[in-house]
């Protein structure tokens, strides 16, 4: 059985920065106000030598006026089942609360180690304050602060210690990341929760419904891949709280570390400028993109409504060209899985290695027939062209002057290198060295 540690608990309590505090990470977005944290949130710790994941949840209420309670619930529920062992985490000013004594009964049906932690006792004299929740009968209560540290260390010795083995120290190392971004409101959460066969995501009608980036494992043809679903991205102007500003931030950072992403789009609202500078951003940073144009089976459509649509995006996108773009309903699952399917042929051209022999053997006789246009009365020879180790497919090409390749010459090459090995979906670099 893995270590897996849940944190729960009523909303603001503190589960968020204290989730924060173990990973050593600012990855959930806190806030004073409450119900900021609605899906499940995973993270990596490490105490005392034990490796363990670490899960984050949103606040368990029942009768508040927040629209997504039930969903939160049962998001918190699916967290209780996965864990190991349960910090059931209560506020020490707010004291004991009919909500706290609601959910300790549902705690005690998981027959899981549990530890209260009392948070915000960040005096001795706040401390003493944590005594009333003995009144639980959940075993001993442990005063902490989440804020700044106090008393965590006493509360995780206890945790660690039900553990069954030392755990992995990041299971996540080498898997394949594929992000999922766009617009609010596009699907992003639904085609997660279809791919996976289970609602990992809350669904509403609602924009903004998903606000950290949450991310799972994925098994297709037999290879591991972590699926992110990310916070729908607005124009700057646009977003006016701060929740919806750190969801972006998170949303970007997201694509940052992605190998590829399925940038989703509205087949009703059809590419918008929000899309286009995602699609600009993927393409700097060197990442693998598919473009999936979802709710599609709303588009009332004849035989070239397809190839019309592509050619928009195409005229908006230019000069990209390479990404492909597949139409799709994650309502009624039509071509999801071929989603995924061309997402994982993009991660294999973005990791291929074409060995400097069949490069040169392919690419000088085609250089050859149309040489570099001369610059000055001075010819330009290539002589040699090899791959080199980067993020995403890079080819150094060595010349006599290599300032005078012209940019069209070089869209020329890129183009050859695309025909002759296939690098659909990825960004490819030319460096021209001199020889």
């Amino acid at each position: 059985m893995a270590n897996i540690v849940a944190i729960v608990g009523r909303p603001n309590v503190g589960k968020s920065t204290f989730f924060n505090r173990m990973v050593e990470k600012r990855e959930a977005i806190m806030d004073n106000m409450p119900g900021v944290t609605r899906d499940r949130h995973y993270g990596y710790a490490e105490w005392c030598g034990k490796y363990f994941t670490v899960i984050d949840t949103g606040g368990y209420v029942t009768g508040s006026e927040d629209k997504f309670e039930a969903e939160i619930r049962k998001q918190v529920k699916l967290a209780i089942d996965e864990a190991s062992a349960i910090i059931f985490m209560v506020d020490c000013r707010d004291g004991l609360t009919g909500f706290d004594k609601e959910f300790a009964n549902v705690l005690r049906t998981s027959k899981k180690p549990i530890f209260v932690a009392a948070n915000k006792a960040d005096t001795p004299d706040k401390a003493i304050y944590a005594a009333e929740f003995y009144e639980l009968s959940l075993g001993e209560v442990y005063p902490i602060s989440s804020e700044n540290g106090g008393g965590t260390g006493e509360l995780l010795d206890e945790v660690v210690k039900t553990f069954p083995s030392e755990g992995v120290e990041d299971p996540n190392a080498g898997i394949p990341k594929i992000t999922i971004v766009g617009r609010p409101n596009v699907g992003k959460s639904s085609l997660l929760n279809a791919l996976l066969g289970t609602e990992r995501s809350i669904v509403t009608d609602e924009a903004g419904t998903t606000r950290d980036a949450i991310h799972s494992h994925y098994n297709l043809f037999g290879k591991n891949f972590i699926l992110i679903d990310t916070a729908g991205v607005r124009k700057k102007g646009k977003v006016k709280e701060d929740i919806e500003f750190y969801s972006v931030l998170r949303s970007l950072r997201a694509l940052e570390e992605s190998d590829v992403c399925i940038i989703v789009i509205d087949a009703e609202r059809g590419l918008e400028a929000q899309d286009v500078n995602l699609i600009s951003l993927a393409e700097r940073q060197g990442k693998g993109m598919v473009i999936m144009v979802n709710k599609w089976d709303l588009v009332e459509k004849d035989s070239k409504t397809a190839d019309k649509f592509k050619k928009e995006i195409l005229e908006k996108i230019a000069p990209i060209d390479y990404i492909p773009i597949i139409f799709a309903s994650v309502l009624t699952k039509q071509r999801i899985f071929q989603v995924i399917e061309k997402t994982v042929q993009v991660f294999d051209n973005k990791t291929k290695k074409i060995p400097t022999s069949k490069v040169n053997e392919v690419l000088l006789p085609e250089i050859g027939r149309n040489p570099p246009p001369s610059m000055k009365g001075k010819h330009i020879q290539i002589k040699y062209i090899t791959q080199v180790n980067a993020r995403f497919p890079s080819f150094v090409f060595f010349c006599n002057l290599p300032q005078y390749i012209q940019r069209s010459y070089e869209r020329f090459l890129e183009n050859k290198l695309r025909e002759h090995f296939d690098f659909e979906g990825v960004p490819v670099r030319l460096i021209f060295r001199k020889k």
